[in-house]
């Protein structure tokens, strides 16, 4: 019998020529990774072990991503454990503030992910990573100590399913469309525990960025993670950036999948969730004419140059509607500087934006933008859960960069077909 991508990477990882799914087993890593919310309780744990060192300096990965630049004390004791970390054992790969990004958009540009890596990190997100053909998942702080005194960690070897996208994707639709589409189908449990396998012609001729977006998403459909074969787009990506080896799996003819699912995305809109939950989707000519008094566009679902290529274009040239505020958080530094460079930061300053360091800030509720009673957000972030962002009675609308650039001209969700320059 044949297996998955995802058997396969668990299986070399583990020192095994096959598994199956339910299976529990253990694997050595590649990458652990933390961040200033979940790395100061690992640190703790971690001391607990009673070893003198980290298994690996170079492949344990640290990020004050989400409440940096330090918004109040307690936060900055946070980044401080991290900081002290880091230093006493020697991390090489610790990003401080200036250098840092989004954790999950600054570990694949800076080369830290691989395809065929299996990565564990103290945040959800951490199946972003999949994009690459990598097996990408989040942890708890625990799992995070003990890899980083093991190397390893244990795993119970998920079912797949597989999801084939075919047709012509329509113009102004994305990589965030087709995902949330995928969840508003499937349901926020739909896929839990199991890897989420994306193929097809639409997600072979998809960007990085896009693919990205996609893989991120995965748990917000339950999902243990999310992946993409590696291919020439792949490689084109990753070349450039690699400091090491890497190895390319593909999931054989005769793997077993627990469901397929196909989609035809011909006649796709761009998708609009709907609070309070990713699942929550209409098209976007269902919500039309929503009023919002905040729009961010950002993150490490959207952050990436394409995407702030994409609201640079509709913006250009426009003012933000005067009753709204919007938030724009390039990924990485590297990001923010290509943006620079393109002329992108100018077109959302001279639009009426506001233009942040890299940070999770509004994401999370943190900081950079926190929601009142009552108000609405449309954001580009990947959850819109009760208080996600801010009051417990304000509302987030997940959507695409294009949705939230148009709306951010009207002051309400948009078509961007309304707002795109000639259209």
């Amino acid at each position: 019998m044949g297996m998955t991508i995802s058997q396969k990477i668990l299986a070399e990882h583990a020192g095994r020529e096959f598994v199956e799914p339910g299976e529990l087993i253990n694997c050595r890593l590649d990458v652990v990774l933390g961040n200033d919310v979940t790395s100061p309780v690992a640190i703790s744990e971690f001391k607990k072990l009673g070893v003198d060192k980290v298994f690996n300096q170079e492949k344990i990965v640290l990020v004050p991503d989400h409440f940096t630049p330090n918004k109040d004390i307690k936060s900055a004791e946070q980044c401080k454990i991290v900081r002290d970390f880091a230093r006493g054992y020697g991390i090489k790969n610790y990003f401080e503030i200036g250098q840092m990004g989004i954790e999950h958009c600054l570990l694949p540009e800076q080369g830290l992910v691989l395809p065929g890596d299996l990565i564990i990190g103290a945040d959800s997100h951490t199946c972003t990573y999949g994009a690459l053909g990598a097996f990408a998942t989040g942890v708890g702080s625990t799992d995070m100590a003990a890899a980083m005194g093991t190397g390893e960690a244990w795993f119970k070897v998920p079912e797949s399913i597989k999801f084939i996208y075919y047709g012509k994707l329509p113009q102004w639709v994305g990589g965030k469309d087709l995902i949330l589409h995928t969840i508003g189908d499937i349901g926020v449990d739909g896929a839990r525990y199991m890897s989420m396998e994306f193929t097809g012609e639409v997600i072979k001729g998809l960007s990085i960025d896009n693919r990205f977006t996609m893989a991120n998403m995965a748990i917000e459909a339950g999902g243990k993670n999310g992946i993409i074969a590696a291919d020439d787009i792949t490689l084109e990506y990753v070349r450039k950036r690699a400091k090491r080896d890497f190895k390319i799996y593909h999931s054989d003819e005769d793997a077993k999948y627990f469901a397929i699912k196909e989609y035809d995305v011909s006649k796709l809109e761009p998708v609009i969730a709907f609070p309070h939950l990713p699942e929550n989707t209409k098209p976007v000519s269902e919500a039309a004419d929503i009023i919002v008094d905040q729009v961010v566009i950002g993150s490490c679902t959207n952050g990436r140059i394409e995407d702030l290529k994409i609201a640079a274009s509709m913006l250009k040239g426009k003012k933000v509607h005067p009753e709204i505020r919007v938030i724009i958080l390039p990924g990485t530094r590297e990001i923010y500087l290509e943006a620079l460079r393109r002329g992108y930061i100018e077109t959302f300053v001279e639009a009426g934006a506001v233009v942040s360091t890299p940070t999770c800030g509004p994401c999370l509720g943190g900081h950079m933008g926190i929601l009142a009673k009552g108000e609405k957000a449309l954001s580009t972030t990947n959850r819109n859960f009760v208080g996600r962002m801010g009051h417990p009675e304000s509302e987030v609308y997940l959507c695409s960069p294009a949705v939230a650039a148009a709306s951010a001209v009207k002051g309400k969700i948009t078509p961007p077909w309304e707002v795109a320059t000639g259209e």
